[in-house]
């Protein structure tokens, strides 16, 4: 699919970006450039950065708009609940964890194995939650085990 330059304006069908709303846009759209070695299409307004084969957009937050009336975006306010999050793929995930922890990244911790995956989950500087993973024992058939508390 070819895009209009670096920016996410697909010339046919849809092209997935992610959206956040931040507190600081030259903190945020760093953070993106520099741990997951992205390139910043846009400084702001908004702030676009090309992460591998997908953009993360980023503004501060706002109140309703004609196009989302009743809709206020805000950053999040505590790290304890969290309704959605980041999710990146990678190939070799004890490099990328070296490299991002030796950028200043800041792991909950370091890569678990959950037999269908390694991962391990960092904060951007707004709280947002990312989970970094790689397959492994997916690809063979093998399943993580089920949430706790689930009934599966």
């Amino acid at each position: 699919m070819a895009t209009h330059g670096n920016l996410p304006a697909p010339e046919q069908g849809l092209v997935l970006t992610h959206f956040l709303t931040v507190r600081d846009v030259q903190k945020s759209r760093r953070f993106y450039a520099e741990i997951f070695g992205g390139e910043i299409v846009l400084e702001e307004n908004p702030a676009i950065v090309k992460v591998a084969n997908s953009w993360i957009i980023m503004n501060p937050g706002g109140g309703p708009t004609p196009d989302k009336p009743n809709v206020a975006l805000a950053p999040p306010t505590t790290d304890e609940m969290v309704s959605g999050f980041l999710n990146v793929r990678v190939a070799d995930i004890e490099s990328f964890y070296a490299d991002a922890t030796a950028k200043g990244a800041d792991f909950l911790t370091e890569p678990l194995d959950r037999k269908a995956e390694i991962r391990c989950y960092l904060r951007d500087p707004d709280g947002y939650l990312i989970e970094v993973g790689q397959a492994t024992g997916m690809l063979h058939g093998l399943l993580a085990d089920p949430p706790a508390g689930s009934r599966h």
